[in-house]
């Protein structure tokens, strides 16, 4: 995972796409507002899918050292909506450096609260153009 924190949030969003979230706000956003704080904790992106929410957040390596990561993950992952009282999904991306240390943590959590969160590994993919791989696979003599 970069250390851009804003790298980070856009590798995270591709998550929320895969799975058919709209983005509603979003940290480091051109268009999009800044999410507001729940509670007293920063998120990176809120997004909705039909009735459902979800907020994202990335976590970096200060966030593993601060000992109320735990709390931190508690609270958001056990947010409910305002009117319909329905769960709020919680994504967390994390580098491959600290995906184990994430689910060493996400296991100390109950397990009603453990089904709320979807964690992801945040990978920098490098992509191929349609040019290069035309180019490797039109080779017929090495």
């Amino acid at each position: 995972m970069n250390e851009d924190p804003r790298k980070n949030i856009d590798l995270l969003l591709v998550q929320f796409w895969k799975r058919g979230y709209m983005t509603v706000s979003r940290r480091f956003g051109t268009y999009l507002p800044e999410p507001a704080k729940v509670g007293m904790f920063d998120v990176d992106i809120v997004a909705r899918h039909k009735d459902d929410y979800a907020i994202g957040i990335t976590l970096s390596q200060t966030d593993f050292i601060d000992d109320k990561i735990i709390s931190k993950l508690e609270y958001l992952a056990t947010r409910r909506t305002k009117f319909t009282n329905r769960r709020v999904k919680l994504f967390v991306g994390v580098s491959n450096k600290y995906f184990k240390h994430a689910k060493m943590l996400l296991e100390q959590l109950e397990p009603e609260v453990q089904k709320n969160i979807k964690l992801f590994q945040i990978v920098d993919k490098i992509i191929l153009t349609g040019r290069r791989k035309k180019k490797e696979s039109n080779v017929l003599f090495s």
